[in-house]
């Protein structure tokens, strides 16, 4: 009896310490809503100002999260999920690594099908599917490996990407517009542009590092923003630039089904070269220069690597992707303009890249289907109107689920999604099998 009276009075005191946490927790929540769930700004008929009160909401918040602590705690303590490494062997665990990528690679070449058979099922029409779900984001898949080779590879902090990518896309749609160019004339010609003002941006920071080289980059980026809005005779300030060509296959018509599967494959086959390209990279004394500057410039030096060089080609390198990126994102829209290119996009490439894991390219390219998917997905839940209100609405709250993602995601995996990384080259092996190895 007394063996059991200590067993209850132990699970009574556990219950209470999970109730007093639970309730901590949404206090927190309470503090976090207040201003920004709490009150709302709207305009009266006079076109004034006016707060409104939304405690309603800000009470359905925190208990959600007082009952996803609560349940958390009395369960997390007595059920454990299975590890993968427990369920699988070693050899299991590394055939299921290498297949990984080809199922992924399966999936996206079959994804313009997939969308069809949603749409024909009663779903979203292909056309947003295809081009919110699948065009932006290898968009962005693209845009993270160029910043990849900058921050993962080299290890050269970039706030200022985004440049790179205005870059592009107001040099191809100058071109194609002024001088007539082709759009296949125009996509190298936009990168190279880009890649020459990665040079320009690397020479005056070749001796800073850190936070000094995120705020040089930062401004340069600002900048570029501030030459696009007041060079209104070139760029057409806050107008931007409006019927870009689109680009044809020799000249054929083109339905708007047709068209928008041909700008998905196109996007598709550019990210598949660039990780190609990157993977050669890789195994060359240049990725290997980049790698060993990421660990140590100091020690690079005493090697004899010329870290100038090796920092200019990693800008150049990663800025001629982001080049590309632009280019396409021009004649993919027709439209440009300043507003498309401000820092919070440099933000979000560089949150793919943290997030994916510094260096991995399989990384960047789920976390770019996480975080741009993710908020796309955001804007279906209208169902979530129900819950929290007629005039609740999930797009608005993306970027507060992006920050909490972010904040979840280094807690749980700090060093990112795919944290291990295959070595370049290993000691005793020879450089010519370093490229076909797995990688992350």
């Amino acid at each position: 009896m007394g063996a059991a009276g200590d067993a209850r009075a132990g699970s009574g005191a556990t219950f209470l310490g999970a109730l007093k946490d639970a309730a901590l927790v949404a206090l927190i929540t309470l503090g976090l809503s207040f201003p920004i769930v709490a009150l709302k700004t709207e305009q009266d008929l006079q076109t004034r100002l006016i707060l409104v009160e939304r405690w309603g909401l800000v009470a359905t918040l925190c208990a959600i999260a007082f009952a996803l602590r609560l349940a958390w705690l009395l369960l997390g303590t007595h059920v454990r999920l299975p590890r993968a490494a427990s369920l699988l062997d070693a050899s299991s665990m590394a055939k299921l690594r290498l297949l990984a990528p080809w199922i992924g690679l399966l999936f996206v070449l079959a994804f313009p099908l997939i969308a069809l058979g949603i749409a024909a099922a009663g779903g979203p029409g292909p056309l947003k599917l295809i081009d919110n779900y699948g065009i932006q984001i290898l968009i962005y898949v693209l845009l993270g490996l160029g910043l990849n080779i900058v921050v993962g590879l080299a290890g050269l902090l970039d706030l200022g990407f985004v440049a790179f990518y205005a870059v592009g896309a107001y040099s191809s749609a100058l071109l194609t517009k002024t001088f007539g160019l082709s759009f296949w004339i125009v996509l190298p010609l936009a990168g190279i542009l880009a890649s020459f003002w990665g040079l320009m941006i690397g020479l005056p920071v070749l001796r800073l590092r850190g936070d000094y080289l995120a705020i040089v980059t930062l401004a340069f980026a600002e900048i570029v923003r501030l030459v696009l809005i007041n060079w209104v005779p070139v760029t057409g300030g806050y107008a931007g630039i409006s019927g870009i060509p689109k680009p044809t296959i020799l000249g054929f018509p083109q339905t708007p089904l047709t068209r928008l599967l041909f700008m998905y494959y196109f996007i598709l086959a550019l990210v598949l070269i660039a990780n190609w390209v990157t993977t050669r990279l890789r195994a060359l004394p240049i990725g290997r220069a980049w790698e060993a500057m990421r660990e140590d410039e100091i020690a690079c030096r005493s090697l004899g690597i010329n870290t100038v060089m090796t920092k200019l080609t990693a800008f150049s390198t990663g800025a001629f992707f982001g080049g590309i990126a632009g280019a396409f994102f021009a004649a993919r829209q027709g439209f440009i303009s300043p507003e498309s290119f401000v820092f919070m996009e440099s933000a979000v490439i560089l949150a793919i890249v943290v997030l994916g894991g510094l260096g991995s390219q399989i990384g960047v390219a789920i976390a770019a289907v996480v975080m741009i998917g993710g908020t796309e997905l955001l804007r279906e839940l209208g169902f979530l109107k129900a819950v929290f209100g007629a005039d609740f609405d999930p797009a608005q709250y993306r970027m507060l689920l992006f920050g909490l993602a972010m904040v979840v995601l280094m807690v749980w995996r700090p060093r990112g999604l795919i944290a291990r990384r295959v070595p370049s080259i290993l000691l005793g092996a020879s450089s010519r099998a370093a490229p076909g190895a797995p990688r992350g």
